[in-house]
């Protein structure tokens, strides 16, 4: 059995340690928010934070998370009221959304990191989340509508 704290409370998921984060939070503890999109960590889709880190869950194994904190889409504002979820909306960000839990989560990483990113800022820290429906553009505006409604800059 593995412990953690999953967005703030405490759970015991009963997956073998090598078992991959993703399939864990999604099959076994209910959390679908996260996707799988390849399975080798090169497209972002499974992006969670690990203690405030942006990881992939597809290939991050449950022991990883022994004692530690993660966070999920779900858990980023359970209201759907942080900054970048907002912006997002209002910004009509996503076409087909599949890959937009781990583009968010991976955004909140880099606000948290850098409240104020420059263009370039942005291209780097976004640069390993795929989007088929080639929404970059508009993830960018998303952003920085974000850092510049987030008191203080944290994401």
């Amino acid at each position: 059995m593995t412990t953690f704290k999953l967005n703030g409370r405490d759970v015991a998921a009963h997956s073998p340690d090598d078992a991959p984060l993703l399939w864990v939070l999604r099959d076994e503890l209910g959390l679908t928010g996260t996707k799988f999109g390849c399975g080798i960590a090169q497209c972002g889709a499974c992006t969670v934070h690990l203690d405030g880190k942006a990881v992939r869950s597809c290939v991050t194994p449950l022991a990883s998370a022994s004692g530690r904190s993660v966070t999920t889409i779900e858990g980023l504002d359970p209201a759907g009221a942080h900054p970048l979820q907002k912006a997002w909306i209002e910004l009509q960000v996503p076409q087909c959304g599949y890959c937009q839990s781990g583009q968010i989560m991976q955004a909140a990483h880099l606000l948290n990191s850098k409240p104020h990113p420059t263009d370039d800022d942005i291209d780097a820290a976004m640069n390993g989340n795929l989007c088929r429906c080639m929404a970059y553009s508009r993830i960018r505006k998303a952003i920085k509508l974000a850092a510049s409604t987030m008191p203080g800059g944290a994401a």
